[in-house]
């Protein structure tokens, strides 16, 4: 089911090097400009991962420029997190801190199950199969939560 899509979303996870930038990427892509997309992770101990970088550079959407942070450091950097009207978690640690640091804001957290591709697969083909699996899963829950991408970005 499609709803009207929120002038703010964060998106967030466990280091904000994989799942979290693919969906702001990939949200960006979509949607455009008409809602502020940002990303976030509960740690920040890993860059960018380069599996994600090159999946997402497959259809268009282009993260080698994206630097990680946490929670703690968006706030620090001026991103209040009670600013945003809808946070989504895409792991089980992100939902917890998300619903622990909104309880006291009016905003929506959101939780979709997207699998952590990290620890899958030995070869380099499988690894990016593995990817390729979370990228789609965070692409059809894009769509199925804010409806068909534009078509006139």
């Amino acid at each position: 089911m499609t709803a009207e899509r929120p002038q703010s979303v964060l998106f967030c996870c466990d280091h904000n090097a994989v799942r979290s930038p693919m969906a702001e990427g990939f949200m960006k892509k979509f949607y455009g400009a008409e809602t502020y997309v940002q990303s976030v992770g509960v740690h920040n101990d890993l860059e960018i991962d380069g599996f994600a970088i090159a999946v997402c550079a497959e259809m268009g959407v282009g993260l080698a420029r994206h630097r990680s942070r946490s929670f703690e450091e968006m706030q620090q950097w001026g991103d209040d997190l009670s600013s945003f009207d809808l946070v989504v978690a895409l792991s089980p640690a992100s939902q917890r801190s998300a619903l622990e640091l909104t309880r006291f804001f009016h905003l929506t957290v959101e939780y979709w199950p997207i699998m952590d591709p990290t620890g899958i697969g030995e070869t380099r083909d499988q690894k990016l199969n593995s990817y390729r699996q979370s990228r789609d899963q965070i692409i059809s829950r894009l769509q199925q939560r804010f409806g068909a991408p534009r078509t006139d970005l």
